[in-house]
């Protein structure tokens, strides 16, 4: 019997110059190159990046050193997958040219035997109009054309400066509303129509564990702004148990 590991995690926020951005991000590339050699996934839950826009024929550039850790993952076998967060929500196709694959919240896997239900969490739940128009804007594909539309040079000062204007540049901590959040109430009602053990989100930028009504795991992974923060779970190729490991890999 072999033990296997799939990992997670989210809200790297890579680019934002809030503390060192260069250190958070050598900080990641050495987190995805310490992965074991028994590590089967790996899930990228939204908000790796800061800011992303892929244009047809270019993608931004930098992260060289990112994407050849991800791709070293993928030439050993690893599976890496991928949710859009509300920060990197343009990506048209490179990262599945690269071999990851797109997934879309909320999605149900099937991980060690147990079903979790995962996403970057944005946008679940009964979320404000608000909040629920400018996710709409975002994902508007023709607004995403006519973006596409900017000379790079424009639409990166722009975006950049968009994603600047955000509580982490204001270094304030969210205060998580427990059984009132709008995340939480999405999955008290999902778990209605469908048999979930784990529930596992970012966007919030707090560590979150809980329990549902359901009894499935409710937890949320913190940001990479002060941390490393991951999730691992780690089951036997004999689908006889699962555990769930909290890690930071700083430390």
């Amino acid at each position: 019997m072999s033990t296997r590991l799939t990992y997670f995690v989210s809200d790297v926020h890579l680019g934002l110059r809030v503390n060192d951005p260069a250190e958070r991000e050598r900080r990641f590339v050495a987190f995805l190159q310490s992965l074991p050699e028994n590590t089967d996934s790996l899930y990228l839950l939204g908000d790796i990046w800061d800011f992303w826009y892929e244009y047809r024929d270019v993608v931004p550039k930098g992260y060289v050193r990112v994407f050849a850790a991800l791709q070293a993952l993928m030439d050993r076998g690893v599976k890496v997958c991928f949710f859009q967060g509300n920060h990197d929500v343009w990506t048209y196709g490179y990262f599945e040219e690269l071999g990851m694959q797109r997934l879309v919240q909320p999605c149900i896997v099937n991980i060690g035997g147990e079903s979790f239900c995962l996403g970057h969490g944005d946008g679940l739940g009964p979320v404000p109009m608000g909040y629920r128009l400018l996710r709409g804007i975002f994902h508007c594909r023709m607004l995403q054309f006519l973006f596409s539309m900017l000379h790079p040079w424009i639409a990166f000062r722009f975006g950049n400066g968009w994603s600047r204007n955000n509580r982490l540049s204001r270094h304030e901590e969210y205060d998580f509303r427990g059984k009132d959040e709008p995340l939480y109430r999405f999955a008290a009602e999902y778990e209605k129509n469908a048999e979930v053990d784990y529930f596992l989100f970012g966007h919030y930028h707090v560590d979150v564990s809980m329990r549902t009504p359901g009894g499935a795991d409710f937890l949320i992974l913190k940001d990479w702004m002060n941390a490393s923060p991951y999730i691992c779970a780690r089951y036997s190729d004999k689908g006889d148990g699962l555990e769930i490991i909290r890690g930071d890999f700083g430390k």
